[in-house]
């Protein structure tokens, strides 16, 4: 798990950014290549990890829905101590869907490294898929200790721009949509925006939010 998967700007990066996973996709899956390669072009430099539930997919364990989320938040610390041991700057937690939930949470905590500046979501599971009337997860936005960005398909059945527009988020919270995009910010075809297009809007967002946090 301390095994990171490095995607690195070609200069000094601004921050570096520690990213997990998904629920159902690994750290190497389409999007995340995708991301990591756009937020790099962008300065920020991205190590990513996997927890260990998904590591042991790759030698042939099981495929069991993972833990719950608070139950990972251990294994983020783990992988943040081990960056700030690797690496000098700033640095931001972030992840994808569930992994950015995870990453909100430890920064919800009592201990955070003087580093860590900011937290970055990519698709916020704000609600359980097509379910606006189950609890909704507000509170590890509500309690971190750091600024969020969030990065918001607008249809995004986890949270869509019509369901947030009646939210009230902390002011800490910064949340920026990609048009028409999905849960992995995907374009319907009908649309003029694409997914790589997203993708880029997303990278050049975080570089954006990393500038303006005190470092």
């Amino acid at each position: 798990m301390s095994d990171f998967l490095w995607t690195r700007p070609d200069t000094d990066p601004i921050a570096t950014l520690l990213m997990a996973h998904g629920a159902g996709a690994a750290m190497d899956s389409t999007f995340m290549d995708k991301l990591a390669t756009a937020l790099a072009a962008e300065g920020v430099a991205v190590a990513r990890f996997e927890f260990a539930y998904m590591a042991g997919r790759r030698t042939g364990g099981s495929k069991r829905p993972p833990p719950r989320a608070d139950k990972l938040i251990g294994e983020f610390q783990t992988a943040l101590q081990v960056l700030l041991k690797e690496t000098e700057g700033p640095l931001l937690l972030g992840g994808k869907s569930m992994g950015g939930r995870v990453a909100a949470m430890l920064g919800g905590g009592g201990s955070l490294p003087g580093r860590v500046k900011g937290i970055c979501c990519y698709g916020y599971p704000f609600h359980p898929t097509g379910r606006p009337e189950a609890d909704w997860r507000l509170a590890p936005l509500e309690e971190a200790k750091r600024p969020v960005l969030i990065l918001q398909g607008d249809r995004d059945p986890f949270g869509s721009k019509v369901e947030l527009d009646e939210m009230n988020l902390p002011d800490h919270v910064t949340l920026t949509y990609l048009e028409d995009g999905n849960h992995d910010f995907g374009p319907r075809g009908k649309s003029p925006a694409t997914l790589d297009g997203n993708i880029r809007l997303a990278a050049k967002a975080t570089a954006k939010f990393t500038t303006s946090l005190e470092t």
